[in-house]
């Protein structure tokens, strides 16, 4: 039954995300040429890598509001190491970036698993930490374009078949993760234990060591799109991707992963992050103005949030029943 509403949910993205590129080409034909909707995948890439990690944490009933704040530190320490050895190999750079993530994704889980505190207060506490580290590491300072290495740089605009690898690299992911939720250990007490976690203990799944893990993940992937981030944009400041938590969560909301854990899938994350994709990139394009860009992305959310209400209400009633007739 689940996998069937989730199946439906990705259904209804792909036909909203149609209705709107149809709306949107009626007032500007030239956004769906397929070049520009290979742009606007490409812009939407780095959203779906974190959003693929934001669902984790959010399956095991956890949030990680600390995931933009990772990605601007993990991504200022990568442009900063860039700037200060010229010469040190891309991949040694992205694999600092990519383990320091981890370890800031590695201490939201220890805090959450060891000392018991809730989720929200660990990561919000977190985030203004990681915001004033990079004050601290940077003093302050840009790191611009001409401070970065051409080889930094290259990655994320490098094309290959036509395609940029910063797509490619997000496709790879989806890949990844479509493996580790439906055909690892991991990713089935992921699920588990947001379905029921009391349940979840029983059949042997350490809840405190898999929301860890959960974390660890979300750090990595946000450790890694900190690079992404400054490469591609060829700047690093103190403020990058400020407020973009929002946007990630909205994200895997709108692809139908439940806040109260235990319901999502790969699928849904990345279409709920393609919606958005095409909102933001649509609207500017046909004259509208920002605060009404925030409006109608707000709007979309809450229709979101109550359309999964009332699915896992429904679930529960269907749920109810099954019992009562058990017993009946």
């Amino acid at each position: 039954m689940m996998k069937l509403l989730l199946k439906n949910r990705e259904m209804l993205l792909v036909v909203a995300i149609i209705a709107l590129l149809v709306l949107i080409a009626i007032r500007f034909p030239p956004f769906v040429a397929l070049g520009n909707l290979a742009n606007v995948y490409n812009d939407t890439s780095i959203l779906i890598i974190l959003a693929l990690g934001q669902m984790a944490v959010i399956l095991t009933r956890c949030i990680d509001l600390s995931m933009a704040a990772n990605l601007a530190l993990s991504g200022m320490a990568a442009a900063m190491l860039n700037a200060a050895f010229p010469g040190l190999p891309v991949p040694l750079i992205i694999l600092a970036a990519v383990a320091l993530g981890a370890f800031l994704g590695s201490i939201n889980g220890l805090l959450v698993w060891k000392l018991d505190i809730p989720p929200i207060v660990v990561t919000l506490g977190t985030l203004t930490i990681y915001r004033g580290l990079i004050f601290l590491l940077s003093g302050g300072a840009w790191i611009n374009a001409h401070q970065m290495s051409d080889a930094f740089k290259a990655l994320p605009r490098a094309t290959l078949l036509g395609f940029p690898l910063l797509s490619w690299l997000s496709l790879v992911i989806i890949a990844i993760m479509v493996v580790v939720m439906r055909r690892t250990p991991l990713g089935r007490a992921f699920f588990a234990l947001g379905g029921n976690p009391h349940a979840a203990v029983y059949t042997g799944i350490d809840v405190g060591r898999t929301r860890f893990l959960a974390y660890c993940l979300s750090g990595t992937l946000a450790g890694l799109s900190g690079y992404l981030w400054v490469s591609r944009y060829a700047v690093a400041y103190v403020d990058i991707a400020a407020g973009f938590e929002l946007d990630i969560i909205a994200a895997c909301v709108i692809g139908g992963v439940s806040i109260a854990g235990g319901i999502g899938s790969v699928g849904g994350a990345v279409l709920g992050a393609l919606f958005l994709g095409v909102i933001k990139n649509a609207l500017p394009v046909i004259n509208i103005s920002p605060f009404a860009q925030m409006a109608i992305s707000g709007t979309v959310i809450i229709i979101a949030v109550a359309v999964n209400a009332r699915a896992e209400k429904r679930k529960g009633r269907v749920i109810l029943r099954k019992a009562e007739a058990a017993h009946g």
